[in-house]
């Protein structure tokens, strides 16, 4: 929720739309297989590119969400788990994004994955137990706190540029 309400306070529905359509391109070709192998790359390319400064932000929210919730130190859980994990993580813009979620949270993320048949070790991010079925609900108000969060910055950031 968080990148594409960036880009559409950053530049409008068009913004909106471009990072929609690159987001969803890289979705469709972006990953390694042999017949997206020749241009599959630039759309994986570019989708990070937009989604650099969009993480961040992601991060930021998460870390007001705590407080919004009432819980001001997990702030300090997101920042440690940031810094200390999202470079474990393969994705340089989901590390940091999943990081402040396992910190916000309080449970530890990531590890090994089963893709297709394709094994994938990533990096552990954050302290505590492995989620469970119970952490959904409290992940799913994460999720609309860090929305809600951020469509609120980004109403003031635009009512300020008026």
């Amino acid at each position: 929720a968080v990148a594409p309400l960036f880009w559409g306070a950053v530049a409008g529905v068009p913004g909106l739309l471009g990072y929609r359509a690159i987001n969803t391109l890289d979705a469709m070709i972006g990953h390694h297989t042999p017949r997206y192998e020749q241009f599959g790359w630039a759309a994986a390319r570019f989708d990070d590119v937009l989604n650099a400064v969009p993480a961040r932000v992601s991060v930021l929210a998460t870390a007001i969400s705590c407080v919004v919730a009432g819980e001001p130190s997990r702030v300090r859980d997101v920042v440690r788990d940031v810094r200390r994990d999202a470079p474990a993580h393969p994705s340089p813009n989901a590390g940091p994004v999943e990081a402040a979620a396992a910190g916000a949270l309080g449970v530890r993320l990531g590890g090994r994955n089963d893709y297709a048949g394709q094994v994938e070790e990533r990096g552990l991010l954050g302290e505590g137990p492995p989620p469970t079925i119970a952490d959904v609900p409290r992940a799913s108000a994460l999720a609309d706190r860090v929305g809600m969060v951020t469509l609120a910055a980004v109403v003031l950031l635009r009512s300020l540029r008026r």
